[in-house]
């Protein structure tokens, strides 16, 4: 069966290379057309969409399914197609030269320059189970944008999902515009392989360097978008309970199954009582019970589960203390589903898996400090993040952590909510990925920037006498 889709792979990415050839760039009204039909297709298949969620889940909230996947798809597409004119215009650029003044004279003779952005061809597209909508639909923003085609493989994990993903675009664009491949592990890493114009991959930073030593092979160029341990920081004036329901609630979201979901706290050691008190409290409002409530969302399958619930007895093994929040009381080892009760971890150590890798789930590891500058050399200490999060009033003290510290991108008094803004680029940093998309920087990033110079009509080497040749007629004499 993989050699099937793998051959067909092949195939198809040919067709597409050879119709960009074939056809040229698309027009502003095809690109348009093409961004129209994500949106119809998404709405039409909402009921799909978060029912094939719940099935791959066991339970996910429909209310956010609907928000997260189908609304976030949504406003993306529609960004695109309302600037797409503004962003297809040709890019003028200042004239210069090797001598001051050069511009001036460039320009006064006729000469020009500019930028023309071209579609890449087939943008191949990993996309992770996590968000598996949104993650497909909110970089065709750009991709599409830029007048590019597309092959899609969507992840064997959300794998009802993923087959409503290729029955949606089945129906609403032909194979040589968009096509997806579902499949197991082996059709990714094929799919990967592939030689395509562009390679976009959505998932975690272990996976990526198979990705990118695969892409190596064909210098496919590479997005990536992955993730790490974002922190957040608790400045020394920042209102505990404000910050401890927005921090429960960006972290209880999807079961912390977020890229950007916030990793870890670092609190002022006077505060950490309250803040465990305030999260408590917090969470216990949001979900007074969690293994029967369809708001509470399970982890994605038994390998996750296990994974985290491994983090929590090596946290507990090596003497840190567990704060399960769980209201009700409630016996999580029977349940139909995979879920964890959210849970903090007080007096993390180095040596903890949990304060090594990405949890990936609802577990927050809180970790105290006496001076802010701490904070900082803490963070510099680790991978590069994907987002980082600062709560406080003081302005010098929020200027001082975001000058210091390389992340991503930063929500400053709240978490997440900086990938909301389609004006702002996506994108991590280092392990946490390399380039970015949303907006105008989705447009560039699947775009080729292509310079042109229209040279002025005179003969400028000429006249400058850069052409052989170079000595003059009395410099050529020979002595007599």
């Amino acid at each position: 069966m993989n050699d099937l889709v793998i051959s067909e792979m092949k195939r198809v990415l040919e067709l597409q290379k050879s119709k960009h050839i074939e056809e040229g760039p698309p027009s502003l009204e095809l690109r348009k057309d093409k961004l129209d039909r994500c949106i119809s297709m998404v709405n039409k298949y909402q009921s799909e969409i978060i029912s094939a969620l719940q099935n791959d889940f066991g339970n996910r909230d429909p209310v956010m399914s609907m928000a997260t996947e189908v609304m976030s798809s949504v406003g993306p597409l529609e960004h695109a197609k309302k600037n797409l004119s503004k962003w297809m215009k040709a890019e003028k650029r200042k004239l210069g030269g090797p001598v001051p003044g050069a511009g001036f004279i460039l320009s006064a003779l006729g000469a020009k320059a500019k930028i023309e952005y071209q579609p890449k061809g087939t943008v191949g597209c990993i996309s992770p189970w996590n968000f598996p909508v949104n993650l497909v639909m909110a970089p065709l923003g750009g991709i599409l944008a830029a007048g590019n085609r597309v092959m899609i493989k969507p992840s064997e994990i959300s794998a009802s999902t993923s087959e409503v993903i290729k029955a949606m675009f089945e129906e609403y664009f032909d194979e040589s515009e968009i096509a997806v491949f579902v499949g197991d592990p082996e059709v990714g890493a094929a799919f990967s392989a592939l030689p395509f114009d562009h390679l976009l991959f959505t998932g975690g930073t272990s996976i990526a360097k198979h990705v990118m030593r695969s892409a190596s092979e064909n210098l496919v160029p590479l997005t990536l978008e992955l993730g790490g341990k974002s922190p957040v920081i608790v400045g020394d004036d920042a209102e505990i309970s404000d910050v401890a329901q927005r921090v429960m609630q960006g972290k209880t979201m999807n079961a912390g199954q977020i890229c950007l979901a916030p990793d870890y706290a670092l609190v002022p050691k006077d505060k950490v009582n309250d803040f465990v008190k305030e999260s408590v409290n917090s969470v216990s409002t949001m979900y007074p019970k969690m293994k029967d409530n369809d708001d509470y969302t399970s982890i994605i399958n038994q390998s996750h589960f296990e994974r985290i619930t491994s983090y929590l007895e090596d946290a507990k093994l090596k003497g840190a203390e567990l704060v399960e929040i769980n209201p009700n009381n409630e016996d999580f080892s029977q349940q139909p589903h995979h879920k964890i009760p959210p849970t903090l971890v007080l007096n993390p150590t180095e040596d903890m898996k949990i304060m090594q890798e990405e949890i990936f789930g609802p577990v927050l590891p809180i970790k105290s400090y006496e001076k802010l500058s701490e904070t900082v050399d803490y963070v510099n200490s680790k991978d590069r993040p994907l987002g980082l999060y600062y709560f406080g009033k003081d302005k010098s003290d929020s200027d001082y952590v975001l000058s210091n510290t390389t992340s991503g991108g930063v929500t400053v008094n709240d978490v997440i909510s900086h990938i909301t803004q389609e004006d702002l680029p996506f994108g991590g940093v280092g392990p946490s990925g390399m380039g970015s998309y949303h907006g105008y920087d989705g447009f560039k990033e699947f775009s080729h920037a292509k310079s042109i110079y229209n040279q002025a009509k005179p003969n400028l080497n000429k006249l400058a006498g850069l052409v052989p040749p170079y000595k003059k007629e009395q410099d050529k004499a020979s002595p007599s």
